[in-house]
């Protein structure tokens, strides 16, 4: 695990810290170089985290700053530009932040919530395993296979992302993510995108998922006009597709998290 005080974009009792313009900076991988291997080996790793993310963390912070100047200068000749560049390498560090944090040396199958949510989806994990691996493949060109958590459904969904700003859904959470970049896996599969996504389930961190499940089911992105207390009394979750899961209540409210910072 990474240290707090080393963590560049802190979380404090569930709270993330703001982000200074240009200060975002590249997280410590929390483990070693060597931990993914015979999955994926040190020499990738070391070059995916040292230069390519890293690439995007200077250009999130290069965006940042210059629109900062342009609001400074009332200049905005150069925004449809910087906007696009904040777009772009501002997902690309989020996503890869969710990568690392998403794998472990020793993988396993998902347990708990997250069994529960996927069966209650997508029928069964093999069901979902199969989607997620056949989206992941069939991106065109670069991008990724993204697992949400979507507060407007109440549900998980699969998603995918082309040069990562694209194909989204506005209000999801990624909750897991599989890089299909080349720069993923190239070395060690070259041009097998297949044969990298079969080895990559080995190294699933599903603790980590089911804490960024926990964590994601408490936000709530509302589509309809909400009067107060007053006129309309709580505004109510939205219930689950398919029924509740196994002991579940069918609202997209999280269940008690022991030791899950921000979750009652």
């Amino acid at each position: 695990m990474v240290p707090k005080g080393d963590q560049p974009e802190a979380e404090t009792s569930g709270a993330v810290l703001p982000v200074p313009p240009g200060g975002h900076r590249l997280p410590p991988l929390p483990y070693p170089y060597n931990a993914l291997e015979p999955y994926i080996s040190e020499t990738q790793l070391r070059i995916h985290h040292d230069r390519h993310h890293a690439a995007y963390v200077e250009g999130l912070n290069t965006a940042e700053l210059a629109l900062v100047d342009e609001r400074a200068r009332l200049d905005f000749s150069l925004v449809r530009y910087w906007e696009r560049e904040l777009a772009f390498n501002g997902s690309g560090h989020i996503l890869h932040s969710i990568y690392w944090t998403n794998m472990i040396p020793s993988g396993g199958e998902p347990t708990g919530l997250v069994r529960d949510c996927i069966v209650s989806y997508f029928g069964s994990v093999r069901a979902f395993r199969e989607q997620f691996f056949r989206a992941a493949l069939d991106v065109e060109g670069s991008g990724w296979g993204v697992l949400v958590w979507q507060p407007q459904w109440g549900r998980l969904e699969i998603l995918t992302a082309w040069r990562h700003e694209d194909l989204t859904q506005w209000g999801t959470i990624p909750v897991l993510v599989v890089d299909t970049w080349e720069h993923a896996y190239y070395l060690d599969y070259q041009n097998r995108r297949a044969d990298y996504i079969r080895a990559w389930w080995n190294v699933v961190n599903w603790p980590d998922v089911e804490r960024r499940l926990r964590l994601a089911m408490a936000a709530q992105v509302p589509m309809q006009s909400y009067g107060g207390p007053a006129a309309h009394g709580p505004m109510p979750s939205a219930p689950m597709p398919g029924g509740p899961p196994p002991g579940g209540t069918g609202l997209a409210e999280p269940p008690p998290g022991p030791g899950i910072p921000g979750v009652p």
